[in-house]
């Protein structure tokens, strides 16, 4: 092991602990409520609920962590989510799976916003990119590994959300023992969205707009794939696999967009995007070709986000990043969190696979909106962008930043038990 990630290994065991457990629910959740005959839009509200959470709980997290400290707020937010992964097969009824992923969703924002910040404290500025590309890398890898899982048991028993609980509770337990000062300072989530939209406009849009395009394929994903005759071992294939491709091509796409445009290499991913869509709603009855069509589809959907978020960064001032990463995160969120509701009304009215036909529309809106914006404000000098970082910009957690959290900033708070009297740093090591 690297011995830069050392200090770090228990935190990105829980990580990866966690994140298997959410990304087998990501798959098992729409499986299971097709199984039982949810209609598409009642899983496109179970979905949005989960998104719903998580922008509660980047809000609301960071106070109760601020209350109760890193560890206990951990152990208390994985503990809840071990006891809904648990509740899903006692009550097989939309409305209490609603709430169920509504409270997912929530915890998952706040276990985010304890890793985050304490990866982030133990990192220093000489190995910081190191440590946040290793937890992406993490990220990625644990949720493709979780959604594989789906198939360890049948869909309509309670073997996989059993497994998905024994993840969670799994990920307390490197975090409960370890020997490793907590950290202080904590992240309070600030929507800014008018000065964000006034600064780069672009960057609020496309990244609201690949929320719904992506949020609609995470909720939604599965039971198109499965509509369209893949049993669940392919239907687990279709899912990974799209989520590995998009994983992959990020770090070499955030780099030619180093060297162009930025808004003229998302604007080709999305018509990319939009064109595989309409393929995969015109070829779904196809296996194999959807399993192929689904691999292009998140190497070319899935690292749009991250774009976004790199040309709102360069539009940004070094003492605005926070606001801004946060205002990114929320903004995708929100558009997640909408997305499967007319991708579901859709897919009632048309069938599993107009789910990709909506996200084509999205896609293809989205590209025009950045066209435009191309035709009426210069891009941005090349000396003048940040350069691609893959942990800011990643799609997954909370709100990570490239620098080191500053108790002074007012985007930071240090909770109070940290604070030494007449010490106006206390707690910033």
């Amino acid at each position: 092991m690297q011995p830069n990630l050392r200090p770090i290994a228990s935190l990105l065991l829980s990580v990866a602990f966690l994140l298997a457990g959410n990304g087998l629910q990501f798959t098992l959740v729409p499986l299971r409520g097709h199984a039982e005959g949810f209609s598409a839009f009642a899983l496109g509200v179970i979905g949005s609920a989960y998104y719903v959470g998580f922008v509660s709980g980047c809000l609301l997290a960071p106070y109760l962590i601020v209350r109760a400290g890193h560890i206990r707020a951990f152990a208390a937010m994985a503990a809840l989510a071990v006891v809904v992964a648990l509740a899903y097969p006692l009550n097989t009824d939309v409305m209490p799976w609603t709430a169920f992923r509504l409270v997912n969703g929530f915890c998952l924002a706040g276990i985010y916003l304890v890793i985050e910040s304490w990866l982030n404290d133990h990192a220093t500025n000489r190995n910081r990119g190191y440590v946040m590309s290793a937890y992406v890398f993490v990220n990625f890898l644990a949720f493709t590994v979780g959604q594989l899982m789906v198939t360890f048991y049948a869909i309509r028993e309670a073997g996989d959300f059993i497994l998905a609980a024994m993840l969670a509770s799994f990920a307390i337990l490197p975090v409960a023992l370890t020997r490793s000062a907590q950290p202080a300072p904590i992240t309070i989530v600030t929507f800014r969205p008018q000065q964000l939209y006034q600064a780069a406009p672009v960057g609020l849009v496309a990244s609201m707009m690949v929320g719904v395009a992506n949020g609609a394929f995470w909720g939604l994903g599965p039971i198109s794939a499965a509509g369209n005759g893949l049993d669940v071992g392919k239907v687990a294939l279709f899912m990974s696999g799209a989520t590995l491709a998009g994983a992959i091509v990020q770090w070499p796409i955030g780099r030619l967009s180093d060297r162009v445009d930025r808004r003229l290499v998302l604007s080709a991913l999305l018509i990319g995007a939009a064109v595989t869509g309409v393929l995969l709603w015109v070829f779904a009855r196809n296996g194999w070709l959807l399993l192929v069509f689904g691999l292009l589809f998140g190497a070319l959907a899935l690292p749009c986000y991250s774009l976004a978020a790199a040309h709102a960064y360069d539009k940004t001032s070094s003492s605005d990043m926070v606001p801004t990463a946060a205002t990114i995160l929320l903004a995708n969120a929100v558009g997640a969190a909408i997305g499967p509701l007319p991708a579901s009304l859709v897919m009632d009215l048309l069938g599993p696979r107009a789910l990709f036909l909506f996200t084509a529309a999205a896609q293809a809106s989205l590209a025009a909106y950045i066209f435009y914006r191309t035709t009426v404000q210069q891009a941005v000098p090349e000396p003048d962008k940040t350069g691609f970082d893959l942990a800011a910009t990643a799609p997954v957690g909370a709100v990570v930043t490239g620098e080191q959290l500053n108790p002074l900033d007012p985007s930071v708070v240090v909770p109070e038990q940290y604070t030494q009297p007449g010490d106006d740093t206390a707690a910033s090591r």
